[in-house]
């Protein structure tokens, strides 16, 4: 009976300490930005941070951009939008969090105007499945 009662109460710590995925993406986006960025990942971009509200559920990317492409009328004319949904589709590194229903959000700004906006794009679920 003893050990019954010790197994279970083992079992039931096990439960406890094991993260919510909410949890898991709130600390992995923090890690990955405290470890990884500034970072390039292209040329004339770079990722500056990676953060996740869990209120909103969403996954927040904040590239900056430079050189050529540091400029609205580049980006627009490109209209990136798709392209970069079918990424999020392809993405298998995603899969848990899409799986959730999370929302993924781009925002790229401006090197040569500090905290200028040049683009951003938002995907639900409806968009991504």
């Amino acid at each position: 009976m003893r050990k019954m009662m010790l197994l279970m109460a083992g079992l039931l710590l096990l439960t406890a300490c094991q993260e919510t995925l909410e949890e898991r993406c709130a600390r992995e986006a923090r890690e990955y930005s405290r470890k990884n960025c500034p970072a390039p990942i292209a040329k004339g971009v770079r990722i500056d941070s990676l953060s996740f509200d869990k209120v909103t559920h969403t996954l927040t990317y904040s590239y900056s951009l430079e050189g050529v492409i540091d400029d609205s009328t580049v980006i627009h004319q490109n209209d990136p939008t798709e392209l970069m949904l079918q990424q999020l589709k392809n993405a298998t590194a995603m899969k848990p969090y899409k799986e959730a229903g999370y929302n993924f959000q781009y925002i790229y700004y401006s090197t040569k105007d500090k905290g200028k906006k040049l683009f951003e794009a938002t995907f639900q679920e409806k968009d991504y499945r």
